[in-house]
């Protein structure tokens, strides 16, 4: 049975000079085209042609995992196709469902990635890789591959709809001047795919005009829709710069931790009344070890390390809790008071004005607080009252937990903390007011803390 590839699939007239670009050599490439201009379809069709040209690995990148199995791995076009059939059976020999990852007979690998998930591809030796919504994905992803297809003359392909001006729009201004690079944005205005009664209609279903600016028209001039800190990002100005330790300040340190996810580390200075954010750390599924050594390694002399709740908890697979692991690397820790997310959002907006940020060390961090932003809810068409749990949400909790830790007027926190207190001191009757199941040690390391904080 003889197949042609790209299979059961005809590009649009639009996307051929992208097509054609790749086609010749074009290593490097990048399309802010429009919603619904087909940008998933026609490059999952190339990544198949290229993956039977030539032998190798390829990796397809979405902003999350769960997002890569819908649209790629479960998805279906607008006739009724299925995403995984324009790679045929008869030139598969495998698809595994759980990794996503289709193995073809002359040996080649396509695997769906969610950048969420970025640090798995660590050690792997990709040839060609499409970052689809480029915009709304990690940015560390490409950190890691960039040199691997430096080495191996490999290829890479971005797509997106801006969000606001973040990393793919820093990637937007360093490409759309460079030969080496395509460079292409298409609005419905280009592709004719959608007409201006199509927008007229999305106006009256409750889609807003900053969404279809940004989604239909390619605008970067947007901010990340529903931002929190995209007003205090704006203000930032000449506090982000080159800024020199002082050594004989102690460096803070502030910690959201993750285990199957991202822990981040933010280092601080308080300077009389500003807070400098000299370096950030980031990184996925290391022990407590690697993070000590890490801090270690950097030489910094060190004040005091500020842990969220969940650090002081027992846990099955260690006799030593997050925080007395840190201890016993001689650091000295103090526990974040806990509070409610959005009580938490708005101290940071009210420290930002004495937030300052090294220009090169926080280049993720920055990013990251660019990015987060409120849930959408699809079906009401407005934005939830919580963030969206995605790859900027540990930095923005560590700066979450940094303006807790600095803030001095927590009284709700602290009201807690008292009651707390007053049940175990005086009734001794295990109390908790944060709603979780733990230990007469752990209740009795937030009344000892509580006691701290009535005898201040």
């Amino acid at each position: 049975m003889e197949i042609t590839l790209p299979y059961q699939f005809e590009p649009r007239k639009y996307q051929i000079p992208l097509l054609r670009f790749l086609d010749n050599g074009g290593k490097r490439a990048l399309c802010v085209w429009h919603r619904r201009a087909g940008k998933d379809i026609v490059l999952w069709n190339y990544v198949i042609k290229r993956a039977f040209q030539e032998k190798g690995l390829y990796f397809y990148f979405l902003p999350e995992y769960t997002q890569a199995r819908k649209i790629l791995w479960d998805g279906i076009n607008n006739s009724g196709f299925k995403f995984l059939d324009y790679c045929p059976d008869v030139l598969c020999k495998s698809k595994n469902s759980v990794e996503m990852k289709v193995e073809l007979t002359n040996g080649s690998i396509i695997q769906l990635i969610g950048t969420d998930r970025y640090d798995a591809i660590r050690g792997t030796n990709p040839r060609g890789c499409v970052f689809s919504e480029y915009a709304f994905q990690n940015p560390m992803a490409w950190e890691v591959v960039k040199p691997i297809l430096r080495v191996n003359d490999g290829w890479a392909v971005f797509n997106s709809t801006p969000n606001g001006k973040n990393h793919f729009y820093d990637l937007w201004e360093m490409a759309k001047d460079n030969e080496e690079w395509f460079c292409e944005k298409l609005t419905i205005k280009d592709t004719l795919v959608l007409s201006e009664d199509d927008m007229a209609s999305e106006r009256k279903e409750g889609m807003t005009e900053e969404m279809i600016q940004q989604e239909y028209y390619c605008s970067f001039d947007i901010g990340a829709l529903g931002a929190y800190y995209s007003v205090q990002i704006q203000a930032l100005g000449d506090r982000v710069c080159a800024i020199p330790i002082e050594k004989a300040r102690n460096v803070d340190l502030y910690l959201d931790l993750g285990k199957n996810d991202s822990t981040t580390i933010g280092f601080v200075q308080v300077v009389g009344k500003e807070y400098r954010i000299v370096d950030y750390y980031e990184n996925t599924g290391e022990d407590i070890e690697h993070y000590a050594k890490i801090l270690q390694d950097k030489g910094y002399k060190y004040g005091t390390m500020y842990l969220p709740h969940d650090a002081f908890a027992k846990r099955l697979e260690s006799k030593k809790t997050i925080a007395e692991q840190f201890e016993s690397y001689g650091f000295k820790i103090k526990r974040v008071l806990d509070m409610s997310i959005n009580s938490g959002i708005q101290l940071v907006r009210k420290i930002f004005p004495q937030l300052w940020f090294d220009k090169e060390n926080c280049k993720q961090l920055l990013r990251a607080l660019e990015n987060y932003h409120h849930e959408w809810d699809s079906v009401k068409k407005v934005f939830k009252d919580n963030p969206l749990h995605d790859w900027s949400s540990h930095s923005a909790d560590m700066i979450r937990y940094m303006a807790i830790g600095l803030s001095k007027d927590s009284p709700s926190s602290i009201s807690e903390y008292k009651q707390a207190a007053q049940e175990y001191i005086q009734e001794r009757k295990p109390y908790n007011p944060f709603n979780q199941e733990e230990s007469d040690v752990n209740i009795k390391s937030y009344a000892e803390q509580a006691e701290t904080y009535m005898n201040s």
